[in-house]
């Protein structure tokens, strides 16, 4: 309901916020807050004027006195209507404008005393000056200004007066609100009128700039105008003949997406020709969806180049040695590719190959220098593979296509400076289809990996800032080109130490929570973790030993699920090891198997790490022949044959008469026939077995031995020392005969493994003799008869 009446000098307030009223223009206006629509209301049910005011900050709800501009302008409703949820609309015509006095209380509306500014009744001639160059000003930016209806530009041309042109034009123009608040507040004509020809003229030359580009590039547009008419003629020709265009958002996103892959040149030159090639090709095509396939794996390739990494040094060594127990050259290898990295940040990436037994942490490690690094890891399983294009990829000529193991996973790892892990890569091999190894050999290779084609892609692709990392169980099995292009790194296995070690820093605690336990809910002690290292594995590595330890997590996880575990924490000692896993699966068994004259320990490398062997020796009546059972190699029979004729030519400074070689066989049997052995290595252990069986002496149960043999009697070097000596260790052996020429490989050997075990470097066999033959007249200085 309409106020009565107001005081002559009292009118209602609307507070506008973003939107300058002016004298002699109209302007809609909505209005949503109580107090403003009543405001309009009382307005316009007396026929009254209308304060229309700008506020300070738009976003006040509630301004007061000191939230609105000085000055406003007054304004005749000339029509309302209602709007949505309680607003008014109304189209409101300016009239004067007018300062606000003080704001006036009692009112449902926001009312004000008000003083009307007065226009001055004469115009000065510097104002009819302004007031040309005004009428200039204005039909200048209504040319530059696009679609503008005629009308206007009549109505601008028909006003004489400078005053209302200059409001007129102040409504209209394009600027500020707070610059047109200004205006609106300069009383004074002629400064008003000159600071909306500076107005003018900076929206002018903001224009002129606009038209100027518009021209310059009105050529290109119109040839992709061209482009694009002739695109439109033939998609609707494609359609006439039924062949749907639905494919159409799927290309441009294609076609954005290639744009942001950041391929090399030449590369993006051939995609863009076959994207063309697709957008002629109709769907129905059968080339079309193995094109978009391909054009779909180029666009999703991380073709552009890494940005340099951010290198810490003491951050990387502090993951590595959280996630690994030793392994102290693996590390060292990798903080020294960090600190070249960091120095040369182009340098290519290493190629490392990680040789050992299972279960010793090849895949983790790789793992574990991908977080060091930074960098994505991915894994490539080369096991069983032996098709060439497993590597390479297949052509896209032939149905189902698709790249090759080392291009999927780059696309997997989304980085083209990823962690490439070739895992099993000894277990590849030929086929009539090819030799996968032959086609690692370009990926392998540091002066060709940077340029790689994969058959798939049919275009080179930069493999130079993957970090590849193969892993192997055997060296031998690496073919000799690839094996050459890698820099191969040794896990030769840990020791007892080193096992317990890595249960109580990792293997407990993942077994642990994989069983829902609590750290005050088990514990385990040091006891019963060397009891299970040492009765209940014999391996290189610790996989054996983290399931048994899974099994003493889930008796403890049933005793605590059950309710029954008085006292917590479930205390597991090794007192209690045969209760859970059963009696001791391995004990020192040298003494029992040594304790005859005739047998022998001698130490053998498997490819999951070392182990020992025993070598029996037996004579029976016969014609003087050599029997070999166990499954012997030709090498192993050789030196069978070698430590028997070596035997028989030291005979006199043995003590053995040479009646006692006649009319017997001789028996030479290595346990467990059912696994193949091979190798030179044996030779000393097998003089050894034939020698204590000649001169009925045993041999000390706690001495195992490795060695060739010659004729002349030299003990001549080999190979696997380290596996050989840890798995001495395992088996309880004290003392260890290995060849002096092997001397150099005892810096291998752990030093907690070097303080257990005595080691005896032998040159000839009669080294050999001396120290393993138990008691007894000892041998002379061989010399061969």
């Amino acid at each position: 309901m309409a106020t009565a009446s107001l005081p002559d000098d009292v009118v209602p307030l609307v507070p506008m916020r973003n939107a300058v009223l002016f004298p002699h223009s109209a302007m809609p206006v909505g209005v949503g807050r109580p107090k403003s629509v009543a405001a309009l209301r009382q307005a316009a049910q007396t026929g009254g004027l209308l304060g229309i005011v700008l506020q300070h900050d738009p976003k006040v709800d509630d301004p007061g006195r000191a939230d609105l501009c000085d000055v406003g302008t007054l304004a005749q409703v000339l029509q309302q209507a209602e709007g949505a949820e309680s607003q008014l609309h109304a189209m409101c015509q300016g009239v004067q404008r007018f300062r606000i006095e003080a704001l006036v209380e009692g009112f449902p509306f926001l009312a004000a005393r008000i003083t009307r500014i007065e226009e001055p009744a004469e115009l000065s001639p510097e104002a009819e000056a302004l007031g040309l160059q005004l009428h200039q000003r204005a039909a200048e930016i209504l040319a530059l200004l696009p679609s503008v209806p005629v009308e206007v530009a009549q109505a601008l041309a028909s006003l004489r007066d400078p005053r209302r042109l200059a409001d007129v034009v102040s409504h209209l123009i394009d600027s500020e609100v707070v610059d047109k608040q200004k205006l609106l507040e300069t009383v004074r004509i002629e400064e008003r009128m000159a600071r909306l020809l500076e107005l003018l003229a900076r929206r002018i030359q903001v224009l002129r700039l606009s038209h100027e580009i518009g021209e310059r590039t009105k050529e290109q547009l119109d040839d992709r105008q061209r482009k694009y008419l002739l695109r439109e003629q033939l998609k609707t020709i494609q359609k006439e003949l039924g062949e749907d265009d639905g494919q159409r958002e799927d290309l441009t996103q294609l076609a954005e997406a290639i744009g942001k892959a950041g391929m090399p040149e030449e590369v993006r030159r051939h995609v863009d020709k076959e994207l063309e090639r697709l957008r002629r090709l109709g769907e129905g095509s059968s080339e079309s969806a193995l094109l978009r396939t391909w054009l779909e794996w180029m666009a999703e390739l991380p073709w552009a180049a890494p940005s340099p990494p951010a290198i810490d040094l003491d951050a990387a060594k502090r993951i590595l040695e959280d996630d690994h127990h030793g392994l102290q050259a693996v590390k060292r290898r990798i903080v020294e590719y960090l600190a070249v990295l960091k120095l040369n940040p182009a340098g290519r990436a290493p190629i490392l190959c990680f040789v050992g037994p299972p279960g010793v942490g090849k895949t983790s490690l790789g793992q574990s220098i991908a977080r060091a690094l930074g960098r994505p890891f991915v894994r490539v399983s080369l096991g069983g593979v032996h098709d060439e294009a497993e590597i390479r990829g297949h052509r896209r000529t032939y149905v189902g296509a698709l790249p090759g193991t080392i291009i999927q996973g780059i696309r997997k790892a989304g980085a083209r400076h990823c962690v490439m892990m070739l895992d099993e890569v000894d277990k590849l091999s030929a086929s009539f289809q090819g030799d996968p190894s032959a086609a690692l050999l370009e990926v392998l290779d540091p002066e060709q990996n940077s340029t790689f084609r994969d058959n798939y892609l049919g275009v080179p692709f930069d493999l130079s800032r993957v970090v590849f990392i193969a892993t192997a169980n055997v060296l031998e099995q690496i073919s000799l080109p690839v094996r050459d292009r890698m820099e191969v790194i040794e896990l030769p296995g840990y020791t007892q130490d080193e096992k317990v070690a890595i249960a109580r820093r990792y293997l407990v605690t993942r077994q642990r929570e994989a069983c829902g336990l609590g750290a005050d809910q088990v514990a385990l002690s040091d006891d019963a973790l060397d009891t299970v290292v040492a009765q209940y594995t014999r391996e290189a590595g610790v996989r054996q030993l983290e399931r048994e330890i899974g099994r003493l997590m889930r008796h403890a996880a049933v005793r605590v699920a059950a309710g029954t575990a008085e006292p917590v924490p479930v205390a597991i000692g090794a007192a209690q090891l045969e209760d859970i896993l059963g009696a001791p699966r391995f004990e020192h068994e040298t003494a029992l198997r040594s304790a005859l004259p005739g047998v022998a320990t001698g130490l053998a490398w498997t490819p999951v790490g070392g182990d020992i062997l025993f070598v029996e020796a037996t004579r029976v009546a016969g014609s003087g022949r050599l029997i070999l059972t166990g499954q012997l190699g030709d090498v192993m029979k050789e030196s069978a044959q070698a430590a028997l004729t070596l035997v028989k030519s030291c005979a006199p400074a043995l003590g053995i008469a040479a009646a006692m070689f006649e009319g017997i066989d001789v028996h030479l049997h290595v346990p467990a026939g059912a696994i193949p052995k091979d190798g030179p290595s044996a030779g000393v252990a097998m003089f050894m077995a034939l020698a204590s069986l000649f001169t009925d002496r045993s041999i000390r149960p706690e001495v195992a031995m490795t060695g060739e043999i010659s004729l002349r009697g030299l003990v001549l070097p080999v190979g696997g020392i380290k596996e050989k000596v840890l798995a001495a260790q395992r088996a309880g052996v004290r003392c260890v005969l290995l060849p002096a020429r092997n001397r150099k490989d005892l810096r291998d050997i752990p030093a907690s493994t070097q303080q257990q075990l005595e080691f005896v470097w032998l040159e000839q066999v009669d080294d050999a003799l001396r120290v393993a033959l138990s008691a007894g007249a000892p041998p002379r200085s061989l010399q061969l008869a």
